[in-house]
């Protein structure tokens, strides 16, 4: 085995165990699920900039099934989870009119949608509408 073909061979093994590792970090500090009743409260802030508070009490895992359980949501399914087009009866199109539903945690924008939302107890979630700009 040539010189240069054993440090492509160990350059692959140092990247192969630096991405697993990364792995295993994401996996032990990523957002874990609160078993058991929460108790949490979704703001909606609509179109007319009205704002409706949900108090809700769930034993759901993630943001989506919590709201769907009060059928405070509706949306299409894509590849990345439920994309949020309906909250508390209201309709935000962004493919017609580039409207959408913000989505925040104490007024602090998500990285994740609502699938990936883990819920606990004493949670504030925010859903605003927002015109395109």
């Amino acid at each position: 085995m040539s010189k240069k073909t054993r440090n492509i061979v160990i350059a692959v093994c140092l990247l192969i165990v630096l991405v697993v590792g990364a792995l295993l970090i994401y996996n032990a500090n990523r957002p874990q699920a609160q078993l058991g009743d929460k108790n949490i409260v979704v703001t909606v802030v609509h179109k007319d900039e009205s704002s409706k508070d949900f108090a809700i009490n769930t034993g759901a895992e993630n943001l989506r099934t919590a709201c769907e359980e009060q059928e405070l949501i509706a949306g299409d399914e894509s590849e990345y989870g439920l994309y949020v087009k309906v909250v508390d009866g209201e309709t935000a199109d962004y493919d017609a009119d580039g409207a959408y539903w913000a989505i925040t945690k104490d007024g602090e924008w998500l990285t994740t949608g609502v699938d990936d939302t883990m819920i606990a107890d004493g949670d504030h979630y925010e859903f605003t509408y927002t015109p395109a700009a």
